[in-house]
């Protein structure tokens, strides 16, 4: 049975980076064909999809936020990172990280991390 960990700072500066880390057991990220993603929920507010990176390491990304979301993969640690630059008030969320198969919705989520934007 696959779980998935967010951790990473709860409070981070305005015009910083915001950096989080999943951490993955009971499967292996590099296993076909699974795709390992960055979900945000804001407080009052829906589910937004950030970005995936697949088993084969190519990366996707939401179009509103590619121009500072990176996502990247550490395979010996089984751990997949999320950076956000230039973050404002407005990416106060609860970030989730998710396993999902291919393009069906079937996701495997984490607890979630709270992250707040504050100065």
């Amino acid at each position: 049975q696959v779980q998935l960990q967010e951790s990473g700072p709860g409070l981070v500066k305005p015009s910083q980076t915001l950096s989080l880390t999943c951490t993955v057991s009971g499967g292996s990220i590099t296993t076909n064909y699974y795709y390992w993603n960055w979900i945000r929920q804001p407080p009052g507010k829906g589910l937004e999809w950030m970005g995936a990176i697949a088993y084969s390491g190519s990366t996707y990304y939401s179009p509103s936020l590619k121009s500072r979301t990176s996502i990247s993969r550490d395979t010996s640690k089984n751990q997949f990172t999320l950076q956000l630059s230039s973050v404002t008030p407005e990416d106060t969320a609860v970030y989730y990280c998710a396993r999902v198969p291919g393009p069906v919705p079937s996701f495997s989520w984490g607890q979630g991390t709270q992250v707040t934007v504050s100065s």
